[in-house]
């Protein structure tokens, strides 16, 4: 199974770096296989060309749900992202709405999507370190990506 372990974010802007901090590490970690990691801070439609021609994706991302205390890890899938297929810009176009066009384009989307979403406390703040509650869930969040690639 070809699988793409990607870390999404901006690396400047204190937690939204989680994604990065986490691939990082599970570079490390892994043993070659099948497996492509990396890294992108881009969003909407511009994620299409990053997944497409793979069998499985996991996506490392800050979340901001607003309830959620920083640190929390959100285990997410693709069917919990649907979009309408109407946005204003390519920018602002969802997760669930980015696969949905790229599967009416006839696009090779991944059959399964994991996102392991990361509450996130500050994300404005220019800073590549995370925040120590965000610092401290990374080890959990690369035991979850390899776990997960074990499956």
């Amino acid at each position: 199974m070809k699988t793409l372990v990607l870390g999404l974010g901006n690396p400047i802007l204190t937690d939204d770096g989680v994604g990065f901090a986490v691939v990082e590490q599970v570079k490390k970690r892994l043993d070659g296989g099948n497996v492509t990691v990396s890294q992108a801070s881009v969003g909407g439609l511009s994620l299409l060309e990053l997944v497409a021609g793979y069998d499985r994706v996991i996506i490392i991302d800050a979340i901001q749900t607003g309830v959620g205390q920083p640190g929390e890890i959100h285990h997410l899938s693709s069917e919990e992202f649907h979009g309408r297929l109407r946005a204003g810009s390519s920018h602002y176009v969802s997760l669930g709405t980015a696969l949905e066009f790229g599967r009416q384009l006839g696009m090779d989307i991944p059959k399964e999507i994991v996102i392991l979403a990361v509450e996130v406390g500050d994300v404005s703040t220019f800073g590549e370190e995370l925040t120590p509650s965000v610092a401290a869930v990374v080890p959990k969040v690369v035991d979850l990506v390899l776990e997960e690639l074990a499956t």
